[in-house]
Parts: C-alpha cells; sequence; structure tokens
C-alpha cells in the first residue's frame, strides 16, 4: 500500500504527467455529457423505455449501447458515438493495401502523407456518420411506444425539421468526439480514440454487475462465485498474452575505443527485438466490431422497428453462430492486417543495418527481413487465434445463462479492450516515470504497450 502512495505521490509531482492525466479526465467527462444530451424533439426515457424492451429480442442493440456509454439507447447528441470514425479508419488502412496513392501516402510522403490520410478519413467519417445518421433517425421514429409514454418523437414536429436537425446533430456529435480523442492523444495519455470507446464501456459495468448479483447471487451463490472466478481467470490470461513477447536476439559488431591513446577492442554487445505475440493489440476487435454493426444498421433501414428477418436477424444477435463465425474471422484477418501495418520487417532490418547489428546466423538485409517476418507470421496466429476465440466467447457464456448485458464483459471486445487501453495508457504513465528516475509501476520487468519505435519498425 505504502508502494501504491508512493507511485501516486510521484505521478503527481511530475508537472507534464499531472497536467496531461488532468485534461484527459477533464475531455473524457465532457464526452460522457455529451451522452445525456438528447436530440431535440425525442422524448429520452421513452426511447430508453423502448431500447430496453426491444433488446431481450435484439441482443446487438445492447451491445451498440454498450460501446456508445448508453448514449444510442438514450438517443444523445453522441448517439452515434466514434464508431463511423473508426469505420473510416478501417476503409483508409484497406485502401493502402490496394491503391498506389494511399500506398505511396503512407510510405513515402512521410508527415504531409499522414496529415492528407488523416484529412481524407475525416471527410470518410463525415460521409458515415451521414448515412448512419439517416438510419438512427429512421429507427428511432419507427419503434414502438412504450406503455407509459405518450410519444418517442413529438408529433408535433415537422418531419423535415427533425431529420435535418437530427442528421445534422448526430454528425456534428461525431466530430466533435473524434476532435476530443485526437486531442486527449495529442495532449493527454492514450490513445484517445481507445478511451471514448473505454469509458462508454465502463459505466455500464455497475449496472451489469449489480443486475447479475440481483439474477444470481441471492439464488445460486455457487453459481456466482464460480462466474467471478472464471472471469478472473479470463482477466489473467488475457493480461498475460497482451504482455507475451518472443525476443529475437540481435548482436552489435565488434567495436574499438579510443582511450589515452590506445585502441581497445570492445566485445560485441548482445540485446534483442522484442515482438509482441498480440503486437496489434485491441484494434483488431475495434474494427471488426464496427464491421459487424453494418448488419444492425441495414436492419433498422429495412424494417425499422419490426424484427428483421433471415441472415440480418442472425447478424443482428451476438449469441448467433452465424454472427461468432463472422466475427471471429473478422478478428483473425485483423490481426494480420494491423500487424502487418504495424511490424514492418524490411524497416527492422535496415534499422539493423545501419546500427551495425544483426541476428546470429542470419545474414544481414534481404534475409533478415525474412526471418523476422517469419518470426512475426508465428506468433501472430496463436495471438489472433486467442484474439477471435476470447471476443466469441461472451455468447457461450450466455448460453449456460449468465446475464446478456454481463456476458459482455466475460472476454470479448468489453474486456480486450479495457485491458488493452488500460495497459497502454499505464505503460505510457510509467514511461513518463522511468523517464525521470523514478520507480516503475511493478516491481520488476516494464509494462508493455505499443511504443512509438514498435509503430516505425524499430527495435524497442
Amino acid at each position: 500500500m505504502n508502494k501504491f502512495i508512493k507511485t501516486l505521490k510521484n505521478i503527481w509531482s511530475i508537472e507534464d504527467l499531472r497536467q496531461r492525466i488532468l485534461f484527459t479526465i477533464g475531455l473524457l467527462a465532457v464526452f460522457r455529457l455529451g451522452t445525456f444530451l438528447v436530440l431535440p424533439g425525442i422524448d429520452g426515457r421513452a426511447m430508453a423505455a423502448a431500447v430496453e424492451s426491444q433488446s431481450a429480442d435484439n441482443s446487438l442493440v445492447g451491445l451498440i449501447s454498450l460501446f456508445t456509454g448508453g448514449a444510442f439507447s438514450q438517443a444523445s447528441v453522441f448517439a452515434l458515438g466514434i464508431m463511423p470514425y473508426i469505420s473510416a479508419s478501417i476503409i483508409v488502412q484497406l485502401l493502402g493495401f490496394a491503391v498506389p496513392y494511399f500506398q505511396r501516402l503512407q510510405k513515402t510522403e512521410g508527415e504531409s502523407g499522414r496529415k492528407k490520410i488523416n484529412q481524407i478519413t475525416r471527410l470518410l467519417t463525415v460521409a458515415i456518420t451521414l448515412v448512419q445518421g439517416g438510419g438512427y433517425l429512421t429507427y428511432v421514429s419507427t419503434m414502438d411506444i412504450p406503455p407509459d409514454f405518450d410519444y418517442i418523437v413529438s408529433p408535433g414536429l415537422s418531419p423535415i425539421i427533425f431529420w435535418a436537425t437530427g442528421i445534422i446533430i448526430l454528425s456534428t456529435g461525431t466530430i466533435f468526439a473524434m476532435w476530443l480523442g485526437e486531442k486527449i492523444t495529442d495532449r493527454g495519455i492514450g490513445n484517445g480514440v481507445s478511451l471514448l470507446i473505454t469509458i462508454g464501456i465502463i459505466a455500464a459495468l455497475p449496472g451489469a454487475f449489480g443486475a447479475e448479483i440481483e439474477l444470481t447471487a441471492f439464488q445460486a451463490p455457487f453459481i456466482f462465485l464460480l462466474e467471478m472466478i472464471i472471469l478472473f481467470a479470463i482477466i489473467l490470461v488475457t493480461v498475460m498474452l497482451s504482455q507475451a513477447i518472443r525476443k529475437i536476439p540481435v548482436q552489435y559488431a565488434k567495436r574499438v575505443i579510443g582511450r589515452k591513446g590506445a585502441m581497445i577492442p570492445q566485445a560485441g554487445e548482445r540485446e534483442s527485438i522484442p515482438i509482441k505475440v498480440i503486437a496489434a493489440g485491441v484494434m483488431p476487435i475495434i474494427f471488426a466490431q464496427a464491421l459487424m454493426f453494418l448488419p444492425a444498421t441495414l436492419a433498422q433501414y429495412t424494417f425499422g422497428s419490426e424484427a428483421p428477418t433471415g441472415i440480418l436477424k442472425a447478424l443482428s444477435d451476438f449469441t448467433s453462430w452465424q454472427y461468432n463465425v463472422i466475427y471471429f474471422f473478422l478478428v483473425v484477418l485483423f490481426t494480420y492486417v494491423y500487424t502487418a501495418l504495424i511490424v514492418n520487417p524490411k524497416d527492422y532490418a535496415e534499422y539493423l543495418k545501419r546500427q551495425n547489428a544483426f541476428i546470429p546466423g542470419i545474414k544481414p538485409g534481404a534475409k533478415t527481413a525474412e526471418y523476422i517476418d517469419a518470426v512475426v507470421t508465428r506468433i501472430t496466429l496463436p495471438g489472433a487465434v486467442f484474439l477471435g476465440f476470447i471476443s466469441v466467447f461472451p455468447a457461450i457464456v450466455s448460453l449456460f445463462g449468465v446475464n446478456p448485458g454481463f456476458a459482455m464483459f466475460f472476454g470479448g471486445t468489453s474486456l480486450l479492450i479495457i485491458v488493452g487501453v488500460v495497459l497502454d495508457t499505464l505503460q505510457q504513465v510509467e514511461s513518463h516515470l522511468v523517464m525521470r528516475k523514478y520507480d516503475g509501476l511493478i516491481k520488476s520487468g516494464r509494462l508493455r504497450g505499443r511504443s512509438r519505435m514498435q509503430d516505425i519498425g524499430a527495435p524497442m
């Protein structure tokens, strides 16, 4: 406990770190405040009651509401959350693999290329938000009115005004949320976009935990205890694999150092390149989940408040086998895609060559790049399969009677995002402490988040 208090004092004593943390907390508070600002002409309580009654038949509605921190179910100005921006990022990154123009922006134009990509992503976010905003308003306007309420959308409101103002406000809310995320990344602590999603998920945890206690703890305490043990074990395994690395040994060539006129040979130094087993972190989960929201959006356009049928019904239910099979393979696919984006074997090989270093037994240059690529491919497979399995685990535990709202925290997107974002944020805090010669957050070893050295493909 004394160690913990001392660490908090060290964090608070670093002015730059203190300002970054307070800045992040302030912007997250603004984002949470926006989830309670209801769109004009809508009864927020009636909307929440209608969504709650519908969630029993369409569990994906509850999942969408979870990712927006309840803003979706309350018809808030942040009802669409940050997901349109995530969808736009997916599209732009996929274009980077297929379109030469985007490849040139990513690889050869440096900072100016990144600025152009950011601008394209923002414009695409606006376009996606306009489409999703229309779908959301269709969904709201066609919902069944709950018995205890007179209306969801005010009957005295002109449809033209409702649609025009609603789409503009929803688009503005998403763009503002995107701006908050970028500011947190630049001037705060952690990845801003991921933090916005995480804070919404955490906001739903107390209510889901309370519902599970009411449902299970008093009626079957042994089952509830077993659930807690399984949840704790899953968290431990997730943290362990999130921190797991494969070290590639590196040796620097022998050098001579002049000392008092004499040339003294110095033995080659040995270091290592740490490659994370799950180098992509939480981003494949976010990308895959963003794509899985598209069928629900299509169902809103097609069926309104009516229950969808056929494949759309299956893809709107996160417990269906169709949904989970597609979700599993999307997670595996995006794990490889995102790992390829942030871990470039050629960059590692060039870096080692410039530093006059080599991997023992491997020729410098192309052979080194091939070796690193083979290692990354081998360790990415178990990491991708684990991410895919843990993503569909909530659907498995829900089949055993766990409350669907609480089941979302048994792995799945919720747990992976929380663990990944918390570890990445703590790693940034620890880097500030170590840089100023304070003790780290743990007694031995180091927290491993995705560092900037890893982003540019150089060994950490």
